[in-house]
């Protein structure tokens, strides 16, 4: 399901759940278990990445469409939710310097995942996107949170309001990506930076990250409010009618 790495320095965190990577409990479960030990690790640099053709399809829809039969969906979407927000929290607050590298598909809660990294670098023919309004719900997982602040409101509304699907090179235009490369070097390039930043002075590193992070907004509400709508729209009929059409394609 995941493996993990720790050599000179880098910790690389492979996600391999075939055939996308999709989001289930036990697949944050192990993640959560990978970042125990970085976290205990002396990595300064931890790479997120697949082995799989997508980085990471987001949620998994099968689970939660399964989600209708409990006796409150909107309940039980609040606690996969918050099982989300809690594993990426914990990414973006890591000590190490976190970097994406998106090799594929990440939509949904895998761009969120992404989202949740320092930096992210991609492919060009990679495929990024939150298409959650598809399927009647909405990017709650840090999504809405996380994008608007990382490319501002226009792009969030661009990519979250119409679905859109933005490759690789788009992605760094917009500002969503640091660094695009061909898939064929992505894996290459992508541990040349990590090198480069692992041979940095971790106590600046860690001092940087918290610099930057203070200069966004204190308030995080908006999480809150992800959260609380995304239960919400569980409770509506389009939502089940949607989501049960998308295994109907």
């Amino acid at each position: 399901m995941i493996s993990l790495t720790i050599e000179n320095g880098i910790a690389a965190l492979t996600l391999s759940r075939p055939p996308v990577n999709a989001l289930d409990e036990a697949m944050l479960e192990a993640v959560n278990g990978a970042l125990d030990k970085v976290e205990a690790s002396d990595a300064r640099v931890l790479i997120l990445q697949s082995d799989q053709k997508s980085f990471c399809a987001g949620a998994d829809l099968a689970m939660i469409n399964t989600l209708f039969s409990a006796p409150s969906p909107s309940e039980a979407m609040r606690g996969y939710a918050a099982r989300l927000h809690a594993t990426f929290d914990r990414i973006e607050a890591l000590p190490q310097v976190s970097l994406a590298v998106i090799n594929g598909h990440a939509l949904g809660g895998g761009l969120e995942l992404a989202l949740s990294c320092d930096m992210r670098i991609a492919a060009e023919e990679a495929s990024l996107g939150l298409p959650e309004a598809a399927v009647g719900l909405l990017p709650g997982a840090g999504g809405t949170q996380r994008l608007t602040q990382l490319c501002g409101p226009g792009v969030a509304r661009r990519i979250i309001l119409s679905a859109e699907r933005i490759n690789g090179a788009e992605a760094e235009r917009v500002g969503l990506a640091q660094w695009v490369f061909p898939r064929a070097t992505l894996a290459e390039e992508a541990m040349a930076i990590a090198t480069r930043i692992a041979g940095l002075s971790p106590a600046s590193l860690q001092a940087s990250k918290r610099c930057i992070a203070a200069a966004g907004s204190p308030e995080r509400a908006g999480f809150a409010l992800e959260q609380r709508e995304i239960c919400a729209l569980m409770n509506l009929d389009e939502t089940r009618q949607r989501i049960a059409g998308f295994f109907k394609r």
